[in-house]
């Protein structure tokens, strides 16, 4: 029987599968829950994987799911999933103004593609938009997503940027980046929110990710720039379930949470165990760095346990979803970027 691949919707359930951890969380937390950013690439995994949870722990809190929804459908599939979908431009103060109060706020609006080509858009959505947000959920406690390109690039053979690492970012979205984060922590200051910010590299599912990027490369015989030299993953379920984890752990100043696999892997080993897979040999291109965007997230590690996908299980099911043509997002996530420019 020929091999066939998952649709979005088996994909969606496989990311959304709530954790042991993510359920004990749910648990212990009151109060309704709202996933700011809804449509993005982790938004609809986070929504629903909170309201399988609640559901697994007997709690009857909303979830809402709050976005522009530019594809309506997007928000008949939340519907069916039990996510309550809010029409949203999170740009509008006047909008932004009517969204219910709530408890649990994740924060996973932004904008990363097409930073290069349309900067001012980003620092709008970046840095302005938290500026309305924030002092909207005041009272709430508040997860905002951020990134490992805050930091510095570090040796290659060393641990990593740690909490403690000062930022020292390259490009205009990394600057965003780390703006947004300054705009949440003025209002944590002034208001006494609790909030935790998750800085996060990088997330990996079958359609999108550094992962699937390597994978399309070799399958193709395109080459594989490996002058990055190496990168962290972890899988985009264990990344979601961390995340609401993580609404236990907010305070206030903000606390900073590196979140990512414990391991660390070379662009040329990823490169090569998929050629293993599709019996090619890979062509690598560029002379390894000694330094890269890489993070240790013992922290998260210690809070949260080991994550649930290894690297061979990861590279087995995106290499399986490649081979039959399975849909991808089509958003490269120029993993072999140094100049900071998306």
């Amino acid at each position: 029987m020929a091999q066939t691949s998952l649709d979005d919707h088996a994909i969606e359930q496989l990311l959304s599968t709530p954790t042991a951890g993510a359920i004990e969380a749910v648990k212990q937390l009151d109060g309704d829950y709202m996933v700011l950013g809804v449509g993005g690439k982790m938004g609809t995994s986070t929504a629903v994987m909170l309201r399988r949870a609640l559901d697994a722990a007997g709690k009857q809190a909303k979830v809402y799911g709050v976005s522009r929804f530019s594809r309506p459908e997007a928000k008949r599939e939340l519907e069916i999933c039990g996510v309550l979908p809010l029409s949203c431009d999170l740009a509008d103060p006047a909008q932004v103004a009517k969204l219910p109060e709530v408890a649990n706020v994740e924060y996973l609006a932004g904008q990363k593609f097409g930073t290069d080509s349309a900067p001012d858009e980003t620092w709008i959505q970046n840095t302005v938009v938290p500026s309305l947000v924030a002092p909207k959920f005041r009272a709430s406690r508040l997860v905002v997503f951020s990134t490992g390109c805050v930091y510095p690039f570090t040796p290659v053979d060393g641990r990593g940027a740690t909490e403690a690492t000062p930022v020292a970012f390259v490009g205009e979205y990394a600057s965003t980046c780390v703006g947004r984060e300054r705009v949440f922590t003025h209002y944590a200051r002034k208001y006494g929110t609790k909030q935790l910010m998750y800085r996060l590299n990088y997330s990996v599912e079958l359609r999108y990710g550094v992962l699937v990027d390597i994978g399309q490369r070799v399958l193709a015989g395109q080459p594989v720039d490996i002058t990055m030299n190496v990168f962290n993953f972890i899988w985009q379920g264990d990344a979601c379930a961390r995340a609401i984890q993580c609404l236990q752990h907010v305070a206030n100043p903000p606390k900073l949470l590196n979140v990512t696999g414990a391991e660390k892997v070379t662009l040329k080993d990823a490169a090569e165990r998929f050629g293993k897979v599709f019996n090619k040999t890979p062509i690598l291109t560029g002379t390894p760095a000694p330094t890269a965007w890489h993070s240790d997230a013992s922290e998260s590690l210690r809070l949260f346990g080991p994550t649930t996908v290894s690297l061979d299980q990861l590279i087995a099911m995106i290499a399986d979803h490649l081979r039959v043509g399975g849909k991808l997002l089509g958003k490269p996530t120029h993993f072999e970027t140094r100049d900071g420019k998306f």
